[in-house]
């Protein structure tokens, strides 16, 4: 399988930046796309909405639903799955994108920041996934597709974050037990990560330690997801992806496009080891 035409996708945190990127990725095949998000009208600091990427959706060939859903509420994402799989007739794919963070040490992260990157990131997982079972299970190559990095347990990934490090991690163990327990069932569980530093809202919370000009376009994870969620589910689940790794198994390996200054050094993303070769 090479396109997502037909297929519906339930993708959080859908409103800007990566999410908004997958599913324009998938609405140019003409998938169903649920953007599923917060942000209903604009913000003054922060692009987008679940209305102008559902306007964009539609532009470029796809099938729009927009959302309107806080993911700390279960209720809420119960709706949301029902409603999605009541308009287009099913979920073939749970994109679990969306993700606070706040890069402090633990003296310097109020519980409040603690709770919240716990309930969007690690919880907020759980609960889509849990949410969208019942469908997945019955679609045709269903997937669940975690934004998060591989699991690593260098001490030096917890210490300067320890809060941000646990709930990111958190998604990425819901990831391998439930490869591992909807293996039977057909479900393929993956993650993906940048290698690079992508050029999104979230690069603020870097406090300009990186420039946009050493970054990637979200276009690059947009279309590691799409090679990975056009895989067939059942040879290819359980798995860490980087976006470069997965692109380069789907035979893409020229990346100089997705610079936003190509030529310029690129700056690695947390989690992931500097490539020193």
């Amino acid at each position: 399988m090479t396109s997502l035409a037909g297929k519906t996708l339930f993708i959080t945190g859908a409103s800007r930046g990566i999410g908004a990127a997958i599913a324009l990725r998938a609405a140019r095949d003409g998938a169903n796309i649920a953007i599923v998000a917060k942000t209903q009208t604009p913000h003054p600091n922060l692009p987008g909405t679940i209305h102008s990427v559902a306007a964009e959706v539609e532009r470029a060939g796809g099938h729009a639903l927009a959302l309107a859903v806080d993911i700390r509420d279960a209720e809420a994402v119960a709706q949301a799955a029902a409603k999605t799989a009541e308009t287009f007739g099913g979920i073939d794919i749970l994109v679990n994108n969306a993700s606070a963070i706040w890069l402090a040490d633990t003296p310097n992260t109020p519980i409040k920041r603690l709770d919240l990157m716990f309930d969007v990131n690690m919880r907020g997982t759980f609960v889509c996934s849990q949410a969208c079972l019942p469908w997945l299970r019955r679609a045709d190559n269903p997937h669940i597709l975690t934004l998060s990095p591989p699991p690593d347990l260098n001490p030096k990934w917890f210490g300067p974050h320890v809060a941000y490090t646990l709930s990111k991690y958190g998604m990425s163990l819901c990831a391998l037990g439930m490869a591992e327990e909807l293996r039977d069932a057909g479900i393929a569980v993956n993650t993906l990560w940048p290698r690079t530093v992508i050029a999104t809202a979230a690069l603020a919370m870097l406090g300009g330690a990186v420039r946009p000009e050493q970054c990637r376009k979200p276009a690059i994870v947009a279309d590691a997801a799409h090679a990975i969620l056009t895989r067939a589910a059942r040879t290819c689940t359980g798995r860490h992806f980087i976006d470069e790794d997965a692109l380069a198994e789907a035979g893409i390996t020229a990346l100089d496009a997705y610079a936003v200054q190509p030529g310029a050094a690129l700056a690695t993303d947390l989690f992931v080891e500097p490539d020193n070769g």
